[in-house]
Formats: C-alpha cells, sequence, structure tokens
C-alpha cells in the first residue's frame, strides 16, 4: 500500500477512535445509574456542574475523574505509538467533538471542559497545570464556574505563545478546543455579561 494512503488511514482511523472515546456520556451514565435522566434536570447538560447541582458531589467527582481520563487517554495511545503531532492533534479534537456532540445521545453533550483538561495534560502537563490553578482560583474567588472554566481554557493558547518553542499543530488544537469550548458556553457568556448567571451553591 501506499505509505501516503496508509498514514491517512491510520489518522483517520484514530479520529474516529477519538470520536468515540469522546463519545462516551459519562455524566449520563452515571446519573442513570442513580435512576435519573439528567437530560432532564437542571440545565439538561451532562457535565460535572450540573451532576453536581442535581445530583450531589460524589457523583459529581466520579465525572470529573472520568471525563479527562477520556481525553488523556485518547491522546496517549497515539503519542505512546510515536506518531506524528498532526494525528496526535486531530485525534485529540475529534475526541472533544465527540463529547460536545455526541452520536449517543442525538449530538447533545457536555461542554467539553474536563475532557478538554485531560487532553491538555496527555500534551503539556506544565501549561495544564497552571490552566487549571488559574480557573481553580477563578471559580473560588467568584463562585462563577463558567468564568473560570472559560478563563482555564484560554489561558493555554495564550501561555504556549507566550512560551515560545510550541510545537504548531498543538498550538492550533489548543485554539481551535477554546473557541469550541467558547461556543458550547455562550449561553453562560450571556448570562455573565448580564449579571444573571447562576453562581456555584446558590439555590
Amino acid at each position: 500500500m501506499n505509505p501516503l494512503l496508509l498514514d491517512i488511514l491510520i489518522t483517520l482511523g484514530f479520529m474516529l477512535t477519538g470520536y468515540l472515546i469522546g463519545s462516551i456520556p459519562t455524566g449520563y451514565i452515571v446519573a442513570k445509574i442513580m435512576g435519573v435522566d439528567i437530560q432532564k434536570l437542571g440545565s439538561g447538560n451532562i457535565g460535572a456542574t450540573n451532576i453536581l447541582r442535581n445530583l450531589g458531589i460524589v457523583p459529581a467527582a466520579i465525572v470529573v475523574f472520568l471525563d479527562p481520563l477520556k481525553g488523556m487517554l485518547s491522546v496517549s495511545i497515539p503519542m505512546l505509538l510515536g506518531l506524528d503531532s498532526v494525528t496526535i492533534a486531530l485525534t485529540a479534537g475529534f475526541t472533544l467533538l465527540g463529547n460536545l456532540f455526541n452520536v449517543f445521545l442525538g449530538f447533545k453533550g457536555g461542554k467539553g471542559v474536563a475532557t478538554s483538561m485531560g487532553i491538555f495534560l496527555g500534551i503539556d502537563p506544565l501549561i495544564t497545570i497552571l490552566a487549571i490553578f488559574l480557573g481553580v482560583s477563578t471559580i473560588a474567588l467568584s463562585r462563577f464556574v463558567s468564568l473560570g472554566s472559560l478563563l482555564g481554557v484560554l489561558s493555554a493558547p495564550v501561555m504556549i505563545l507566550a512560551r515560545g518553542n510550541f510545537i504548531f499543530p498543538y498550538f492550533f488544537l489548543t485554539i481551535a478546543i477554546a473557541g469550541l469550548v467558547f461556543y458550547k458556553h455562550r449561553e453562560n457568556i450571556e448570562k455573565l455579561a448580564k449579571g444573571k448567571e447562576r453562581r456555584l451553591g446558590a439555590k
């Protein structure tokens, strides 16, 4: 087989694999085990914040652990196999798409923050730890989960650019992820602008 064609097929295979890994609806499954449909509670989102508000801290903690694991797994496999950065970045991007637009849930899904965190951890742990620190600090000070999530995700490409000497496919991946996460948070951004966003712990 033509080597170029083989490389393309391998990349496509990992993109599909990444999408399917990302599509594992962890929040939905955890809620179903508890006997509820999380898509019918609160915001209807299957992410950890909606799980926390409606089911409590333990189910939310499980989702917070499993969602990043999906991202880490998807990038770790091609990285361990020594595949190129373009294939790894595309695999990561499609993993996030699976999380955001889940084929098993009618192309609905989470908002991608936890899965993005796992992806970033697999690719650049130092930048990820700094981004998580910024995000968590913002949440602790403001009690706005959405604001902390957005600042954390946005800070990743900014810090990579500031550090310099970066790998272009990974840098563009962080920009694409930030764009997708901001898109999924568009309602939260509107509520923040209007002063109507719900704070963590608010009744």
